[in-house]
């Protein structure tokens, strides 16, 4: 779990710090989509001071409505689940996709609240206008250090471009939530799981944010 958190709080750095300006949602490549989301984040983070105090609804707030409408919530949660997925009703699905969407809400919460001075550098688009699912590259350059290299699969649906998975140091993160999520399926199946999520969620609802020293 210790990586996991690693990889949502670095890929959270990278959606909330880079300034660059982006065009209309409706229209804009899947890099600029990423880059677009960072500008807007830190904008809002760094105007309100009840989120640099570390006010959990506001960053929670901040996190479902600038961050989450960019990631396919399901279609992680169908990944991450693997062959157990196809398995599962639709009402158990349901459920899991909502369980793991709160999850990913906490956990990026939890990292935006102790964003610092990191920076975000991306890399050239290696793909074809014709591609429906990319592969967006970047790096996050910290104070000290190598720069960590910090990578998003994005697919094209019909509400625009999505964020699916994120890979950091070479993990991508659904595959490291499938081992997760295959060891709690088999102890219990998939209602399982969803308790074990509903869980954790409770427990991080009730966990005050750490902030960033000043």
């Amino acid at each position: 779990m210790k990586l996991i958190k690693q990889l949502i709080a670095l890929a959270t750095v990278a959606l909330a710090v880079n300034a660059h300006a982006a065009a209309a949602p409706s229209n804009e490549a899947p890099d600029v989509l990423v880059k677009r989301i960072s500008q807007e984040v830190i904008e809002t983070a760094k105007a309100d001071k009840s989120i640099q105090a570390g006010d959990q609804k506001k960053v929670l707030d901040l996190v479902e409505s600038k961050i989450l409408p960019y990631v396919d919530s399901q279609r992680m949660t169908a990944l991450a689940a693997g062959r157990f997925w196809r398995d599962a009703t639709p009402e158990q699905q349901k459920l899991l996709s909502d369980q793991f969407r709160t999850l990913l809400i906490f956990t990026y919460s939890g990292a935006l609240s102790q964003i610092k001075n990191e920076t975000i550098e991306f890399k050239p688009m290696r793909s074809d206008p014709t591609d429906n699912e990319v592969e967006v590259r970047s790096q996050v350059n910290v104070a000290r250090g190598e720069p960590i290299p910090l990578n998003y699969r994005v697919a094209k649906t019909p509400a625009g471009w999505k964020i699916y998975d994120i890979n950091v140091l070479g993990a991508w993160l659904v595959e490291t939530y499938k081992g997760t999520f295959a060891s709690e399926i088999n102890k219990g199946g998939i209602d399982g799981l969803i308790k074990t999520l509903t869980e954790k969620n409770k427990s991080l609802a009730n966990k005050p944010l750490k902030t960033v020293a000043k």
